[in-house]
């Protein structure tokens, strides 16, 4: 079941939601450093980790599914998002460099679909980045966020699903080791818990990140058959029966 975008919105605007936001994109940034002159297409509710790059990218569209709703984005800039079916995305083939799942790949109903026409849109040598709750964390259990939503995954499971629906994954990231409180306290100490965490409890993230590349298959050639031209066609001429030799007798055998 979607998030509906109002709630998305509202929880990006209190401090839990920016907290979340900054932490992430602190990894997303270390995952994809430079995408000067690349197109990227963000996915589900990746407007909040979009920002960064719209400066650098040569081009920066969002689509948020139907069932989520739709909302202006930027704010007092011309809008960048459309509503679209997620399984039939309003993009050429391979016209994207990027694309960014984010509040998407734990809600949708129809996960290999939706898969399948990012990889369709995706240029050849592109890369996906899919953001999801990691089932051994926090955030996946109380139900303070949108990342308790849905379906939370575990690197592996991720890495399985995106191997079935024709990509390789390539490198993987966690990120959300503050725990979902409202506590000033433990918000402002978020950094310090976020590099405690990488290092001592990786596996309770609150989310996994896992890039992958589009994954190509090599086509054989085909060979036409030879055609032989008419006048080089063998032809089968029938021989005459071997004669006896003169003064050969042929015996009489009794009936």
């Amino acid at each position: 079941m979607w998030n509906d975008v109002v709630d998305l919105r509202d929880f990006y605007g209190h401090s839990l939601g920016q907290v979340a936001q900054r932490l992430i994109r602190g990894r997303l940034r270390q995952m994809w450093p430079n995408l000067r002159g690349q197109s990227l297409l963000g996915l589900g509710y990746a407007t909040p980790y979009l920002r960064p790059f719209m400066d650098e990218a040569e081009r920066v569209v969002a689509v948020m599914p139907a069932a989520q709703g739709v909302l202006h984005w930027p704010q007092n800039e011309p809008n960048l998002v459309t509503l679209a079916d997620e399984t039939a995305l309003p993009l050429p083939d391979r016209s994207m460099d990027r694309v960014l799942l984010v509040h998407a790949l734990e809600c949708g109903e129809q996960i290999r679909p939706m898969l399948r026409e990012a990889w369709r849109v995706l240029a050849d040598g592109g890369r996906l980045l899919v953001i999801a709750p990691n089932r051994s964390g926090l955030w996946a259990q109380l139900e303070r966020s949108p990342f308790a939503m849905g379906h939370p995954y575990s690197a592996g499971q991720l890495g399985r699903l995106l191997r079935a629906t024709m990509f390789t994954p390539m490198q993987e990231a966690r990120a959300l080791y503050v725990p979902p409180v409202k506590s000033r306290m433990i918000l402002r100490a978020a950094p310090a818990i976020e590099r405690l965490g990488q290092r001592l409890l990786p596996r309770f993230a609150g989310v996994v990140m896992l890039e992958a590349g589009k994954q190509l298959y090599a086509g054989t050639s085909v060979r036409e058959p030879v055609k032989v031209p008419a006048r080089a066609k063998l032809r089968v001429v029938p021989q005459p029966a071997a004669r006896e030799p003169i003064g050969h007798k042929t015996e009489d055998h009794p009936r």
